[in-house]
This record gives structure tokens, C-alpha cells and sequence, in this order.
């Protein structure tokens, strides 16, 4: 009798690329490349002039023209006085700049403690802030959203002086979909799928931007930061979380999973991962441990900037762990610069010189710590720039867009 024949296994076709469905919403209208170029080049050098727009951007002074128009009629761009030039030579020139009169954009940050209510103008300066504490430990997401609701009324009111906000940015730590404007995860909340634009939407009635606090503080570097923090840059957030965040040719690293820059657990000695070493929970554990227990971690903070010997000694021991977190992220991307968002090594010197010795110890890449290695651009602003640099983020990569509700009644 006949064997059957063996059925041959194919090798299964591998799934390409172009075949993964998109992890988020549906792709939105591209934005118009020419208006965002002019917009971002007037925030880097304004007042500027027109034609020194076309020259730097490489765009034709009749299409700088064009955009800077629809900017002006949106009122996001102003005319500043005229200015001449040589006397004789030319018509004089009518400078542009970043209209900070008309609009606002608000920030709301949600950390483990509290949350952080902000406005900001169109140049990144905080016009007013305010914090509550969570009446919880692990408050629920809903009393926490509803009380940002509730309160950013009262602060527009108090502090915009008639200027109409334009949008209302969300920041937090951990796993956070900007797609879908959904905390994915935030071990420490314990919150899972939290569809906080959704939410704030419909409470607020503004257009709601939500990402984690480090892609919009390294977004707010690279737009509003110091002049050596907008290249490529990795940012490390270093609070009662610690996260990370890439950014390269002024864009930031989100990953198919918007897991981009967990490194909580990065192993830098110590007996745990650096979450667990160097958090503000950590140092107010190892403080009642030394016999010097604090009631907060601002209380710690001002011992330490008082120079109290054990409170200091701690934020050098944790600037040392830090500075073996900054040598793998310097030696893994070779970024131009390491923004490092910390309190004392944005406050206390010896911390950041502490931080550099450990990277010029450790990393195989790094020649020159000073250069490489610097403090946050808004150090004792960070939580009130980061919930109001996601919307700022957003104005600046499409202006021209259609969630901006409040500039299509002007344009």
C-alpha cells in the first residue's frame, strides 16, 4: 500500500513593514512644511526680517511672503517696527516676531502627588501656575481630570489678562499614547487606559494634547530650550518617576509601543534599578534611614540647597547614579548633548560636577562632560513647562491645523 505523501511546511512570508496597521488614530492632513519652517524660524531669531527668513530657510522670499502672511492673519506672528538700513541704500525692512500679546496655550501635568495647573505664551514663558496636592495616594483617574477641569477656569481668569487660550497640553509619566490621548500606563498611579483628551475635551471644551512629560520637555527644549540643548538630545527625567526621551532633527522618539525612554529599570549599581535608587521616594526612604527623616521631598531639597551635610551627601550620591545612567545613554545614542532634569544638578553645583566626573569615568564616547552633559533649561519650571509644551509642541508642528479652533475665527 501507498505511503501518503509528507505534507512539506512552507516557511510562512514574512510580514512586511508596510503591511503593520497604524498603532494610533487615522493619519491626519500632512502639515503644510512651509508655514511650520517660517513659523519655528521666526521663534529661533525674531524679530527677523523677511527676506533673512528665506535666506535661512532656503525657502523664496515670494513663499516666505505667503506664509508669513496666513501667520499674520492668524495672529501668530506680529509686525515689529521698521527698520532701515544703511542710509540710501534700500526700502527699510519690517521685521517679523512671535505674537505673545494675543494667545495662550495651558499645561496641566499630573504627577504621583500632585498636579500642576500652567499658561504659557507662544515663546515658552510661564504667565502663571498652580499646584494642588492629590487628596489620595493613588488618587482615580476621574477626580483628578475633573479637578483640572474645574480649576483652569479660575487660573485663565486670574492670570490671561483677555488673552484666549488656544489649547490645553496633559503631561505625565510612564507608557502614554499621543495618538489616541491615552495614559497607557502609569505603574505608579496605577492607571491604565485613561482617555484623558477625551475626557478634557468634553470638560473643557478645548482642543486636548497629551504626551509623556519627557518627549515634551525634550520638545521644549528643542524649541524653546538653550541654544545647546536643540540638537540631538536625549533628556532624562529624573522625579518620583524616571524616564527618558531621543530627539533628532527636531523630532521625538515615540516607538511602535509609545514605550520610548523606560528606563526605570537601567541597572547602575546600588542594589536596584534606577527608579528604585534614585527616585524622590528613594531619597526620602534613605534619608529616615540615616536617622533624618523629612516629611516631603521639597523639604529635603531645601536642607540640601542649605548645605545640611546628610541631606547634600544624598543628592551626591544620587548624582553619581544618575551620571552611570547618562554614560550608557551617551555611549548607546552618541546624542550631542544630555539634558538632565533634576533639581539638584540644575540647583546644586556639586551635584552636576559630581554627574560629569561619573560620565568622564564611563562612557567610551564622551570627550568633553562640560559640553555634553548640561541641567534642564527650565529648572524650577519643569513641571508647569511640561504639560504646556505638549500643546505648544502641537501649535508649532502645524499651525496652520484644523484643532485650532479659536485661530480659524481670525485666519
Amino acid at each position: 500500500m501507498k505511503k501518503p505523501p509528507v505534507p512539506v511546511r512552507r516557511r510562512p512570508t514574512p510580514v512586511r513593514r508596510a503591511d503593520i496597521p497604524p498603532a494610533t488614530a487615522p493619519p491626519r492632513r500632512a502639515p503644510a512644511p512651509g508655514t511650520r519652517t517660517v513659523l519655528n524660524a521666526v521663534l529661533d531669531h525674531g524679530p527677523i526680517a523677511r527676506s533673512t527668513v528665506a535666506r535661512l530657510t532656503g525657502l523664496s522670499p515670494a513663499s516666505v511672503t505667503g506664509h508669513s502672511a496666513r501667520l499674520l492673519a492668524r495672529g501668530l506672528i506680529r509686525e515689529s517696527p521698521e527698520t532701515a538700513g544703511p542710509r540710501g541704500l534700500g526700502r527699510p525692512h519690517v521685521p517679523v516676531d512671535i505674537d505673545t500679546g494675543r494667545y495662550l496655550v495651558a499645561g496641566a501635568h499630573i504627577a504621583v502627588t500632585n498636579s500642576t495647573l500652567s499658561l504659557m505664551d507662544l515663546r515658552g514663558r510661564i504667565v502663571a501656575e498652580e499646584r494642588q496636592s492629590h487628596r489620595e495616594i493613588r488618587p482615580r483617574p476621574r477626580p483628578v481630570l475633573d479637578s483640572l477641569a474645574e480649576r483652569l477656569p479660575r487660573l485663565v481668569s486670574a492670570h490671561a489678562g483677555g488673552r484666549p487660550v488656544l489649547a490645553l497640553g496633559v503631561a505625565t509619566g510612564h507608557r502614554v499614547d499621543p495618538g489616541a490621548g491615552v495614559i497607557v500606563r502609569h505603574a505608579r498611579l496605577g492607571w491604565r487606559n485613561v482617555a484623558v483628551r477625551d475626557h478634557l475635551a468634553a470638560a473643557t471644551g478645548l482642543p486636548v494634547h497629551v504626551d509623556s512629560h519627557a518627549r515634551a520637555l525634550a520638545r521644549a527644549e528643542q524649541l524653546v530650550g538653550e541654544a545647546s540643548t536643540r540638537g540631538s538630545a536625549v533628556l532624562l527625567f529624573v522625579g518620583a518617576v524616571v524616564d527618558a526621551a531621543f530627539a533628532t532633527a527636531g523630532e521625538v522618539h515615540l516607538g511602535p509601543r509609545h514605550g520610548a525612554g523606560s528606563i526605570a529599570r537601567l541597572p547602575v549599581g546600588g542594589g536596584g534599578g534606577l527608579e528604585s535608587e534614585v527616585s524622590e521616594q528613594a531619597m526620602m526612604r534613605l534619608a529616615a534611614e540615616q536617622g533624618d527623616p523629612v516629611r516631603s521631598f521639597p523639604a529635603l531639597l531645601e536642607r540640601a540647597l542649605a548645605e545640611e551635610p546628610r541631606a547634600l551627601g544624598l543628592f551626591r550620591r544620587r548624582a553619581r547614579l544618575v551620571g552611570r545612567a547618562v554614560a550608557l545613554l551617551l555611549d548607546m545614542f552618541d546624542p550631542e548633548v544630555v539634558v538632565v532634569v533634576e533639581p539638584g544638578t540644575g540647583l546644586l553645583p556639586s551635584c552636576l560636577a559630581d554627574l560629569r566626573t561619573e560620565v568622564a569615568e564611563r562612557s567610551l564616547v564622551c570627550d568633553d562632560p562640560e559640553q555634553a552633559v548640561v541641567a534642564s533649561s527650565f529648572t524650577g519650571s519643569v513641571l508647569s513647562t511640561a504639560g504646556a509644551a505638549v500643546a505648544l509642541g502641537a501649535l508649532y508642528a502645524d499651525p496652520l491645523g484644523r484643532p485650532w479652533p479659536t485661530l480659524t475665527a481670525v485666519s
